[in-house]
């Protein structure tokens, strides 16, 4: 299994990101897909999710400006970061909704930095 998350970055208040996260080991286009994060000091959260047929929710933090989408031909699910705000600074990670079990344990791959700076 790899899950690998890119695009993050450094970016002023109110700027945006694009994060890609590319998957393989999995049969991507049948299972949920979710956009986690994790900032310091705080537990992992999941702020996005999408579905096999498509249907998506949000977090309350970041309703109405991210946007999670998915290319199943690519086994790739993208995040599309709006009007960010400096506490969305967190380490950003794609996973299966829920996430990916290896050896009893959740499975975590690669996550991608996103620092906002006010």
């Amino acid at each position: 299994v790899q899950l690998q998350a890119f695009g993050g970055g450094l970016v002023q208040a109110g700027g945006s990101l694009r994060l890609s996260c590319a998957v393989s080991g999995r049969i991507f286009s049948i299972n949920s897909m979710g956009w986690y994060r994790q900032a310091p000091g705080k537990q992992r959260e999941l702020v996005a999710t999408i579905t096999s047929s498509g249907s998506i929710n949000y977090s309350d933090s970041v309703k109405g400006r991210f946007a999670i989408s998915r290319d199943n031909a690519k086994n790739t699910v993208y995040l599309q970061m709006n009007s960010l705000k400096p506490e969305d600074t967190a380490v950003y990670y794609c996973n299966e909704d829920p996430p990916v079990v290896v050896g009893f344990m959740d499975y975590w791959g690669k996550g991608t930095q996103v620092t906002v700076s006010s």
